[in-house]
């Protein structure tokens, strides 16, 4: 079972994954994507530790998240991964288009194959103004396609509203 939970920032999809997560009555490893260049971002980071039961593994790659996930994706087990415009951005800053469409291809290629319960967690951004910046444009159009792409490879796709969930598919 692959489901893909979106939403905004602060919209609840991150404890609506990990409620799911843990309703799966598995063992459920954490990929964390974000990584700490900030205060902010550690605090960020911090505040979503504090949230995870502390049996959950963690595991944290910011660029190789198709060859993570196959390695510890496994029958009767939970992949909760949060999130991939975390990892679209990480990848974005590397300024390597190469990288970017290898990283993105062997994530696509890779996610339907993986055994055991995926649920991935991404920021939706496509729903308001045009951003100024190229970078920016670039980042909303590159997580608009992924976002379409890994929907159509899901079994479940929720958006996450004011904390509710809106069931779009499965």
């Amino acid at each position: 079972m692959k489901e893909l939970i979106l939403g905004g920032m602060r919209s609840g999809k991150s404890r609506l994954a990990e409620q799911h997560a843990q309703a799966t009555n598995l063992p459920v490893t954490y990929v964390a994507t974000a990584t700490a260049q900030d205060d902010e971002m550690r605090q960020r980071i911090a505040h979503h530790q504090s949230q995870r039961p502390d049996h959950w593994l963690l595991v944290e790659e910011p660029i190789a998240l198709a060859a993570s996930l196959q390695r510890h994706a496994v029958d009767g087990h939970c992949i909760l991964l949060d999130c991939l415009t975390l990892w679209l951005t990480n990848l974005l800053c590397l300024d390597d288009e190469a990288r970017l469409r290898q990283e993105v291809d062997a994530l696509l290629d890779a996610l339907p194959k993986l055994p055991g319960t995926v649920i991935l967690v991404s920021n939706e951004t496509g729903m308001g103004v045009v951003p100024l910046g190229e970078l920016t444009r670039r980042y909303c159009d590159e997580a608009g396609r992924l976002h379409q792409a890994v929907a159509a490879r899901c079994d479940k796709v929720v958006m996450t509203v004011a904390g509710l969930p809106l069931v779009l598919k499965g």
